[in-house]
């Protein structure tokens, strides 16, 4: 055996909780991303899809992909920089742009590989990159790449936010970058004052709107639009694989920025491009999101009902304020068995344990769409209530309720 595999083969942690019945990941669907799929033959209610508009599904999407498909083919073949342009991808750059309000955008074949194309890319020796202690894996590891100072500073606190760009040098560039909402808590940045701020220091924004596009905003169109601060961000990142029932991602910003990313970022340059059928199929998305405001209502009304009905039953939701509702559980053994539990009462949620979270604040993620109905919920509350109940967990949840 091999040192590489002779290391390796002593991680057996997954082999343990598989042990124990309760391993939670890699659960096969035979079915649609919907309210309802299909599990080992049986239907099982989804509240772990990131498909916040419910449009995974949707019979115009599905069409305008297979359009592309028997025009354009099945792949591009090659990278945006070379081969890999479309006429599909020209036109959903300018419609995002003007989507989200900016001069120009750019669209990379994941979310995942904007941030680590665009974090990496934009700050050099010398420069500064502030970051929310909690914000996404993808801009942790695209700064990994830059040769900026990274600063990282405490989770929405904005008195720790100063008090990193106190220690930046007046005259270097200095980006802060945020999530709009953050992916397991379900609270949102504080754009307001992050804004002040940077107009204090001279600090440049970009905030990545992977879970706010479509959910909070003008019409959906993210955390700047919600709080009328988009002439003040500089760059908004999105995905497409959440409420844009597709794949891939986007960068908008200044022309000038687009422009040296287009030319740079590596993550754009060396990948395969985003396939002709992701292409159609987020630019129908956006246009039924906007042609279907009720969509949007609808999930905030949902929203509101579960925040109001997980806190009337003690479970303990943090600082949520969207359609992601974190429960609280802080044993990860416990986040495991609730989640084989639930999956056996026919409801499918996610768990969120250490590494992902500390110890402490593990949790079931809850996530809603729009398409769920009121009586989905009132279902799969009543079966996570009863699973807290039957491990003991409701006073543990509301440990830190205040």
């Amino acid at each position: 055996m091999g040192k590489l595999q002779e290391r390796y083969s002593q991680y057996t942690l997954p082999q343990q909780i598989k042990a124990e019945g309760i391993y939670p990941y890699f659960r096969a669907i035979e079915s649609e991303q919907s309210t309802v799929v299909t599990m080992n033959g049986r239907e099982v209610l989804m509240f772990g899809s990131n498909s916040y508009l419910g449009l995974a599904n949707h019979p115009r999407i599905k069409e305008a992909a297979k359009k592309a498909i028997d025009k354009y083919g099945t792949s591009c073949s090659g990278s945006r920089f070379l081969n890999g342009t479309l006429d599909i991808h020209l036109e959903l750059e300018e419609k995002l742009a003007k989507l989200v309000g900016k001069e120009s955008a750019i669209c990379y074949s994941t979310g995942f590989q904007v941030n680590l194309g665009v974090v990496s890319a934009l700050c050099n020796r010398g420069d500064y990159l502030l970051l929310d202690s909690l914000d996404h894996a993808s801009i942790i590891e695209g700064s990994r790449l830059s040769f900026s100072k990274i600063l990282k500073f405490n989770h929405n606190d904005m008195s720790s936010l100063e008090a990193k760009l106190k220690l930046c040098e007046p005259d270097r560039i200095k980006l802060i970058v945020v999530d709009g909402i953050f992916s397991m808590e379900g609270d949102i940045t504080n754009l307001p004052v992050i804004v002040q701020l940077a107009e204090k220091y001279d600090a440049s924004i970009m905030v990545d709107d992977a879970h706010s596009l479509g959910v909070i905003g003008d019409g959906g169109r993210g955390t700047a639009s919600h709080f009328n601060l988009t002439p003040k961000v500089d760059l908004i990142m999105g995905t497409f694989s959440k409420s844009f029932a597709s794949l891939g991602g986007f960068i908008a910003g200044d022309e000038s920025v687009i422009n040296y990313l287009r030319h740079n970022s590596r993550s754009l340059i060396f990948s395969a491009s985003m396939t002709p059928a992701s292409v159609a199929s987020v630019s129908t998305a956006i246009d039924i999101m906007l042609e279907e405001p009720e969509r949007i209502k609808h999930l905030w009304d949902l929203t509101r009902y579960a925040h109001e009905a997980f806190k009337s039953h003690g479970i303990f939701i943090g600082k949520s304020e969207t359609p992601i509702i974190p429960l609280y559980v802080r044993d990860n053994f416990k986040v495991l068995q609730l989640t084989r539990m639930l999956l056996d009462e026919g409801i499918f949620i996610n768990p969120v344990i250490t590494p992902a979270v500390p110890k402490e604040d593990s949790m079931i993620r809850f996530s809603l769409m729009a398409t769920h109905t009121f009586d989905q919920l009132d279902i799969a509350i009543d079966k996570i209530v009863g699973s807290f109940k039957k491990l003991g967990l409701l006073s543990a949840s509301t440990v830190k309720n205040s």
